[in-house]
């Protein structure tokens, strides 16, 4: 299946570098398993959303291992693709960018004539690819400026989809500055977070320990580690700290703090692998080699 990664310090800007690139799991080496396309969004020092996405995988895309090494943000959404029907294009690549927002999905939506049947034009206009994702992303942020509140607006679309729209699966992140949200819904597919060990900032005494993040000095080194929230699709090393998310379990994390939440009942079309298209099938297996 498709690989999710979301992670925020909730302030301190940091490089994402262990993760993206290092560690045993690592996106760049989860996407030699997810070839169909690659994507990183941060946010610049204004906080606007940066993306850089191709239509590769991320172990074949020189641009994706210099922003992991280089690039300094207090929040990182990146994604890592198995196509599941949709066509390989940059257009498709996670994350998307809509309203000062990055997103990106790991799942199967149907019935998206209905789902389109939602958006306005105004909606439609943002949208730059022909995926699910995309579509359901479109909807979330709609329902965001009918609320007035990411979260209530984020709640309400995905209510509106698991009562009316055919739903394999809707892991998702939703990101803003210094803010992420992170739902496992239903349970077919995983998505784990690992809490930040709080307690301030410590001196590295290696540039690769694992799991540090180097907080970005004034001339652009790092010497120091800043506590952060890590979300993903598989755990990417051996920390016994990683926690599976629940069934249904919305994670809100807003700096440091983190709420988990559980406003949804279950699916109302749930569909399972059988109703899938092979290649649906195919994008949701889970494929991924469990750690030594």
């Amino acid at each position: 299946m498709c690989r999710l990664f979301g992670m925020t310090t909730g302030g301190p800007r940091v490089r994402a570098t262990f993760w993206l690139l290092d560690a045993p799991q690592s996106l760049k080496a989860q996407s030699r398993r997810m070839p169909d396309g690659t994507g990183l969004g941060w946010f610049s020092l204004g906080d606007e959303p940066v993306r850089d996405r191709a239509p590769i995988a991320a172990y074949q895309n020189a641009d994706f291992a210099s922003h992991a090494r280089n690039v300094v943000s207090h929040t990182f959404v990146s994604h890592v693709r198995y196509a599941s029907g949709t066509p390989v294009s940059v257009h498709n690549a996670h994350p998307f960018d809509m309203n000062d927002r990055l997103f990106a999905h790991n799942g199967v939506v149907k019935s998206m004539d209905v789902l389109d049947s939602w958006l306005t034009d105004v909606d439609k206009a943002l949208m730059e690819g022909d995926t699910d994702s995309e579509r359901v992303f479109a909807y979330v942020t709609a329902e965001i400026r009918r609320h007035g509140d990411t979260t209530a607006g984020l709640v309400a679309a995905i209510r509106r989809i698991a009562a009316e729209l055919p739903v394999y699966s809707l892991n998702l992140l939703l990101a803003e500055a210094c803010r992420l949200w992170a739902l496992r819904y239903p349970e077919q597919n995983e998505l784990w977070v690992l809490k930040p060990r709080l307690g301030g900032f410590r001196h590295l005494q290696s540039p690769h320990e694992p799991g540090s993040l180097d907080v970005a000095g004034p001339n652009g080194d790092g010497r120091h580690t800043a506590p952060a929230y890590v979300i993903a699709s598989e755990r990417m090393d051996d920390d016994p700290g990683w926690r599976l998310l629940e069934p249904g379990e919305l994670l809100v994390v807003d700096g440091l703090k983190a709420t988990s939440m559980f406003p949804f009942a279950p699916l109302a079309h749930p569909l399972t692998s059988a109703d899938l298209s092979a290649s649906e099938a195919a994008s949701q297996a889970e494929t991924g080699p469990p750690l030594s």
